[in-house]
């Protein structure tokens, strides 16, 4: 079933045309990688599924209904985001900030609490739980920014469709904890979330992604499953670069030669 529609979507949300023509649909129950080169688009596209300005042609629907007509509160309880940069400089600890993302909910507070524990031994935080936030490492701020975005779509009865966008997930983890997260995106889609992850890690992408969106020049010049995308062919009229991939694995290796 499908959660959030792009239909013929072009964009410029600062003046400047930076998406063109691009259509798919993100489902229930599936994760969906975007890949491609600096400045081809990929950021902006995943302001637009947060429900950012700047659409200048086509329809975004949300459970069938325009993303536009939501109010702030009602969208933010069907779409957890997980941006590149995330600015907090309060001093609240890591539990409260986790805890900011169960605020367009009315779920009560012993529910929430019971959330946020779930989600910090979810993302592995939860021995650290009342540090200062401002005084946490690189890494770990990005864990408590996952968790804050998970905890807002956790619960599948809080929202009837729900989408996690995360915009370079693992650029400050460790192999840990990149390897945690992998796991944890599977079992959130398996709860029934859409799952979207930018990632310049081309294999993050392709050992949990069922789909994936090649974006170049703010245009989808490539999309399908893995196997059918990741090609020698793609990566260089795309990135340049000469690879060899590995399909005797679960999921294809890239190794660039």
């Amino acid at each position: 079933m499908s959660i959030l529609s792009v239909h013929k979507v072009s964009a410029a949300p600062w003046g400047t045309p930076l998406l063109k023509d691009l259509s798919f649909s993100l489902d229930a129950g599936t994760i969906t990688a975007i890949i491609g080169p600096n400045g081809a688009g990929k950021s902006s596209l995943l302001h637009l599924l947060a429900g950012g300005h700047g659409l200048s042609a086509g329809e975004l629907l949300l459970q069938g209904r325009p993303l536009g007509d939501y109010r702030l509160a009602e969208r933010a309880r069907h779409i957890g985001v997980l941006p590149q940069q995330a600015s907090l400089n309060f001093p609240f600890s890591v539990e409260e900030v986790v805890s900011l993302g169960r605020t367009p909910h009315a779920s009560g507070r012993l529910a929430d609490r019971q959330i946020v524990q779930e989600v910090l031994e979810a993302v592995d935080i939860n021995a650290f739980a009342q540090r200062i936030y401002t005084e946490l490492s690189g890494g770990e701020r990005q864990r408590v920014q996952l968790a804050r975005a998970l905890a807002q779509i956790w619960r599948e009865q809080d929202a009837p469709g729900r989408v996690l966008l995360l915009d370079e997930p693992t650029s400050a983890m460790d192999l840990a904890h990149q390897q945690r997260l992998r796991h944890l995106l599977k079992e959130v889609a398996a709860s029934g979330c859409a799952v979207v992850l930018i990632t310049h890690d081309f294999n993050m992408a392709c050992s949990c992604a069922e789909t994936l969106i090649v974006i170049n020049n703010g245009a989808a010049v490539a999309a399908g499953t893995v196997n059918d995308v990741v090609t020698p062919r793609m990566f260089m009229d795309v990135f340049g670069v000469s690879v060899y991939i590995n399909r005797d694995l679960a999921f294809p290796q890239v190794l660039i030669t």
